[in-house]
Order: structure tokens, then sequence, then C-alpha cells
């Protein structure tokens, strides 16, 4: 029997086929992936059939996806690459098919037969055509330790500790690009809805869709806690949306890393071999004075044995709370290497 991966993207969610994307999943036990650069999950990442995400780089994911026979890429692009890489697409003998409702993403597939469908319909109908799997399933990954305290707050370690104070059902958005495999570890989505970021790049993304989101939560009546994660160099792009959140009185926990530099960009610039390019320290920036400037509450944090009580604080405030946190400045590879844990780039 042919050894199959399903590469599942934010589309399936958008079309309300999150449930069906499970279930052809569990019917023919196969591997689950997120697909590279991809905005919202398609599939819940706390499933045992979860193996992680894509990277983002051809010779990468053809590395990845190395051993599978047959790799089905559901409501997402094949595949989304940056930075280039000089690599093959797919390994030898591997076949893909490309399930999509965007003929534009059909017509620049790079690899494989696209076939152009609603996601959620095309799974629901391979649940009800397929016979059910008689293959193992592939081995659950390997749980993540607990990060260890250091002098310093490490982005690892907030995003562990947001996962453990967290309200159940709230809803994360992003723009910390330097530290999204992380972020992407720590908090997995296991439901429908419940994470937000951009698809490809977007610079200046997240405040603004926190507040949609939160507005978008108030008109369904849902009224989920958002928990927006932004470093503080994309901070600075759309910074008037504190002003929305405070006018709105909008419940947005806005935790904003400051490592003092723009660190996407310092990764970019060592990938591209060109160190020492200038404007991308940030020395000077106070983002609490700046969001009380646009009415919204707040308060910094810098020592790890504060950070609890200084999340619940942010969590407990009934409108827009800033949330200033200082972390080590250290600069990732943009590429990250592949292993049990580590099926990420810096910026997927």
């Amino acid at each position: 029997m042919a050894i199959a991966l399903l590469v599942i993207g934010g589309a399936l969610d958008q079309t309300g086929g999150w449930y069906e994307g499970i279930a052809l999943a569990e019917k023919l036990n196969a591997a689950v992936m997120a697909p590279p650069f991809e905005g919202r999950p398609g599939f819940p990442e706390t499933h045992p059939l979860f193996q992680g995400e894509l990277l983002s780089a051809a010779a990468s994911v053809c590395k990845q996806l190395q051993g599978y026979d047959l790799v089905v890429v559901i409501g997402a692009p094949v595949f989304r690459y940056y930075p280039w890489s000089r690599g093959e697409y797919l390994p030898k003998g591997t076949r893909l098919v490309h399930i999509t409702d965007n003929p534009e993403e059909a017509a620049r597939a790079v690899a494989g037969d696209s076939i152009l469908s609603d996601p959620a319909r095309a799974c629901a109908t391979l649940v009800e055509l397929l016979p059910k799997a008689t293959r193992s399933a592939p081995e659950p990954r390997t749980p993540t330790p607990v990060p260890q305290v250091k002098e310093k707050i490490t982005a690892d370690y907030l995003y562990y500790t947001v996962a453990k104070l967290r309200p159940k059902n709230s809803v994360i958005t992003q723009e910390s690009l330097s530290s999204l495999g992380p972020l992407r570890d720590r908090l997995p989505t296991s439901e429908p809805r419940s994470f937000f970021s951009m698809f490809s790049g977007v610079l200046g993304y997240g405040l603004p869709a926190a507040c949609g989101v939160a507005l978008a939560e108030r008109d369904l009546g849902t009224n989920r806690k958002v928990i927006s994660l932004q470093g503080d160099g994309a901070t600075q792009y759309v910074i008037q949306a504190f002003w929305n959140a405070a006018q709105q009185k909008l419940p947005i926990l806005f935790i904003i890393l400051r490592n003092h530099e723009y660190c996407i960009l310092k990764s970019f610039s060592n990938y591209l071999v060109a160190p020492n390019v200038p404007g991308f320290d940030l020395p000077g920036i106070d983002t609490v004075q700046l969001a009380k400037g646009y009415g919204c509450d707040g308060d910094y944090v810098s020592k790890p044995g504060e950070l609890e009580a200084a999340i619940n604080k942010g969590l407990a405030a009934k409108g827009p709370y800033v949330l200033q946190v200082e972390v080590d400045a250290a600069v990732p590879a943009l590429l990250g290497k592949i292993g049990p844990r580590t099926q990420y780039s810096v910026i997927h």
C-alpha cells in the first residue's frame, strides 16, 4: 500500500472543512503536515497524525517528502517557496495531487496534478468513497520538553508560558516572524478559526488582524479572548491599530516581544551574506507609552519570575492591554534544520 502524506492548508478551515479533513486523515491513517507560509491551520496540530510544518525552501521540502509515494495537497499552494534555494521539488518516484478551489494556484503549481474543487467538499467525498486504510498510523511527534528558565526571557519560554495560561477558547494572532517556529511549536492549534497569521508575508498584518478577529468574535457573539503576539519591529508598521482597539474596547492582550531590533531582517541579511545592514537596530522605542497615547493600558516585564503574573494581569483586562516583554535578542538562522521537533523555518 502506498505511503501517503496529506498537506492540509488554511482553505480547508476557510471553507468549513476542518472536521472533514480530520475524518479523511483518520480513514487513511495518513501523516498530515502543514504547508509553508500558511496563514491559518486547516488541521489540528495537536492531533496524533500531525507531523509538523513543511519548510519553505524547495530542497528542504523535497527532503521532508522523502519516503512518501503519494502527497495530496489540500487547500494550499504547491508550495510557497521562500527564500530561493536550489533543489528538486519532489523526490524521485513521489506523485503529488493538488486539490484547490483557486485556479491561479492550480496554474502556478510547480509540480503534480491539480484538481479544481471545494476543499471541504472534496474531503467529505473522499471519506465516503475511500476504504478504511489498513496501514499503521505514523508515530506521533515527540513532545517538546519544558524550556529551561534562563536569566533573560526567551521567546520559547514566553510562548510556553502563554500556552500554560491562555484561556482554552482564546484566539492567537501573530506577527513575530523571527520566532515563528517555537511559537507554532508551543502554541499548537486544536480548534478551527483559532490561529491567524499572514499567508506568505504581509508587513504590518498583526495588529490590525487582532482587531479584526476581535470585532468578528463580537459580531458572532463568541467573544473569545484574542492574544496578539508581535515583534517590536513588526509593531511599527500599523501601530495606529492600538487606537482602533481602544475606541472599540476590544478584549485583546497584545504581547510585544522587545528585542530592540528587526530580528527577521537580520536573519535575512545573514542568509544573503549581507551582514551589518543599517537600520535593523531599534533602540529607544517604548511601545507601552505609544499604546497609552492611543488609549490602551499596559505594562512591562523583563524577568522570567514575573512573567506569569504579568500575563495573567493582561488576560484579566476587559479592554485592550499591551504587555511589552524584554526577550533575548539572539538572531536565529533563517532556515531551520529538519529534526523531530524542528520541521520549520523561522519564517515558514
